[in-house]
């Protein structure tokens, strides 16, 4: 019994106040957040490069949907990039 006691109260000991763990993890988010908005942008850059290449092949090939293909690539292209940069600024980082 009074090893199980000792194994407790060692255990306790170890514990943490929940606010120095929140501010360890927001710190930790914090540093990897201009890590993550590079990301971001590589991540639009090649959505970019695939929605010009296939935009390229639709126009070549004649379709009438030419035009609702690009602004869809595009504009998601233009979203991730967006939503980085919003996220950037409302967090403060």
């Amino acid at each position: 019994m009074a090893i199980i006691a000792l194994i407790l109260i060692s255990v306790s000991l170890y514990a943490q106040d929940g606010n120095s763990g929140i501010s360890a993890a927001t710190s930790q988010v914090k540093s990897y957040f201009s890590t993550g908005t590079s990301l971001m942008y590589a991540i639009g850059a090649i959505v970019g490069l695939v929605g010009a290449i296939k935009v390229y092949k639709k126009w070549n090939d004649g379709d009438h949907d030419t035009g609702k293909v690009a602004s869809s690539w595009f504009g998601s292209c233009i979203f991730l990039v967006v939503v980085s940069t919003v996220l950037k600024s409302f967090f403060g980082v």
